[in-house]
């Protein structure tokens, strides 16, 4: 068993999943897991929901406190930020002055919100970790006018929250529809009138001129394309970067994040990684790059695995899920690319799915309140299964017999 221990950077999802399964897999060595803030690990995707409702305490966010992770022999340290990687020692330098030897190094340092110029006036908040919503928390209080730039998940999620608690409420999205990126034009629309019946008023096309402040807090959000918006809260939702800056300056390839293969390894040998600071590089070449729970879990895994030598690369199809008020979006699988497309359900009672097909072939599944489809698409779409569009279309017809 070598001497020195396996060291995990990023103490999130996907680190906590790498520590784990690394015990699990049988790895009786030490493990260090390093986390930049002063947290124990935590579920982030209820801080835009629960958290801000008041549905969900700190303490119950929490995954694993250390008291659990100790009784696995896995020593958390928080607070901590490595300054950089010296790959021929095999060692972490961090900015006090210490080091850190390690046998294998896994990079799952996540990623940070995106920011625009500006947004250093008080009351302008990212939203990524706990501190952030807990701020926001505070300000939403007080807060009567909030906007939100940009109108995908995570800002439309705070501006469901938002209008829950009676605040008014406008989304500025740069671009032509709602969560453009994820989800097709029937959904983008769909949402846009969910949040229209809940009075947040939507701007689409938006462009922004820049925040406006009085005594170094924001006052205005000016627009080169409408009026300026009064607001004393804004939410910015405008994406993330991947925190890739330690492998890039160790000269680990990086593009938009650490490039790695389906089982998490780097081209150094002594270093995975996993999470959203992660780029996969697909059978074709091309590069993907996945924000989700399931990736980060399932990458874990796999990383875990790869160090101890087994190869359990992550191929599952990507799912993903969105909770806004009542309505509860899960999808799996794409709609980028479909020739066609057939509705389950009925979207006027705000439950139904929406089924992508190719050439015939089944690609991908949105679905509203129908977590039933959701499951038998990820099943179907894991086993390479189709349905008819036909067969899709018709409630009567039993998904999972498909699967028998």
């Amino acid at each position: 068993m070598p001497t020195r221990p396996i060291v995990i950077v990023g103490a999130g999802q996907a680190g906590l999943q790498v520590a784990e399964s690394l015990r699990s897999e049988g790895w009786e060595g030490d493990i260090i897991l390093l986390g930049d803030e002063p947290h124990a690990p935590y579920h982030r995707p209820p801080l835009s929901k629960a958290y801000l409702l008041g549905e969900a305490t700190a303490e119950q966010l929490t995954m694993r406190g250390p008291e659990a992770l100790a009784r696995k022999n896995i020593s958390l340290r928080t607070g901590i930020c490595v300054d950089h990687i010296d790959r021929s020692g095999r060692e972490l330098h961090f900015s006090h002055g210490s080091s850190l030897p390690y046998h294998r190094l896994v990079l799952a340092t996540g990623a940070r919100a995106r920011t625009l110029p500006g947004a250093d006036l008080a009351g302008v908040f990212g939203l990524r970790g706990f501190d952030d919503c807990r701020q926001i928390g505070a300000a939403l209080e007080t807060a009567e006018n909030v906007t939100v730039i940009g109108g995908g998940f995570i800002g439309l999620e705070f501006a469901a929250v938002a209008r829950k608690k009676g605040k008014t409420v406008t989304v500025l999205e740069a671009g032509e529809r709602l969560m453009a990126r994820a989800v097709s034009p029937f959904i983008s629309e769909w949402y846009a009138q969910l949040h229209a019946r809940h009075g947040v008023d939507i701007v689409l096309r938006a462009e922004l001129s820049a925040f406006a402040g009085e005594n170094g807090r924001i006052a205005t959000v000016n627009r080169k394309n409408g009026p300026k918006l009064k607001s004393d809260l804004v939410v910015l939702g405008v994406g993330v970067i991947a925190n890739d800056q330690l492998a890039a300056a160790a000269g680990l390839p990086v593009d938009r994040g650490v490039i790695v293969d389906a089982c998490g390894r780097t081209t150094d040998p002594a270093i995975f990684a996993a999470g959203d600071c992660t780029a996969t590089c697909l059978a074709d070449g091309s590069l993907r790059r996945l924000e989700s729970v399931q990736n980060a879990v399932e990458q874990g895994k796999a990383v875990a695995a790869a160090i101890l030598g087994k190869e359990k690369p992550f191929v599952a199809t990507p799912w993903f899920w969105s909770d806004q008020y009542d309505a509860k979006l899960q999808m799996v699988g794409t709609s980028a690319g479909h020739d066609q497309m057939v509705i389950r359900g009925n979207p006027d009672d705000g439950k139904f799915s929406v089924f992508y097909f190719r050439e015939g072939r089944l690609i991908g599944i949105d679905s509203v309140n129908r977590p039933q489809d959701h499951m038998a698409g990820r099943k179907l779409l894991d086993r390479g299964l189709s349905p008819t569009p036909e067969q899709a279309a018709d409630e009567a017809f039993l998904l999972n017999g498909l699967l028998a």
